[in-house]
């Protein structure tokens, strides 16, 4: 059912913990399925990412699709993190199985969130990042 890579991702999750004074935090969740993904950025004044961290409450899908979106951000830029999709991460990990699709999207949206938080702090505008939502299943924007 779940691939090696996604086995090893929810057996030996990469990058787990808190990043204090972070350049950028983003929350997001899954009402549906009560999965929730906070990804932690330290990024740099290259606007280069320097580290980042996850804290998953959720299914080994969700903790692998956390985990592996970790190691495909640490070292981009700003502006390549937020090409990182769902599909991409989904790739990485040898696929999900259609259930679990969602999570890698809560991936997704995690560093999108994180990214938002940090352009926000800083005051600045990041070319093509749209505002996130709270839960991925809502149509609507995060409340500010």
């Amino acid at each position: 059912m779940y691939s090696e890579k996604v086995m090893d991702h929810f057996s030996n999750p990469r990058n787990v913990g808190e990043i204090e004074n972070a350049s950028g935090v983003g929350t997001v969740g899954n009402a549906k399925c009560g999965d929730i993904m906070r990804m932690y950025l330290d990024i740099d004044e290259n606007q280069v990412i320097r580290d980042c961290k996850f804290k998953t409450f959720g299914c080994g899908a969700a903790v692998a699709t956390s985990s592996m979106a970790t190691e495909m951000v640490i070292g981009k830029t700003v502006q390549e993190a937020l090409e990182v999709t769902n599909v991409a991460v989904m790739e990485a990990l040898d696929g999900l199985p259609p259930v679990k699709v969602h999570c890698s999207l809560l991936a997704e949206e995690a560093i999108h969130a994180a990214l938002w938080d940090y352009a926000e702090k800083n005051h600045i505008k990041i070319e093509g990042l749209k505002k996130p939502k709270n839960d991925i299943n809502d149509e609507e924007p995060a409340e500010d």
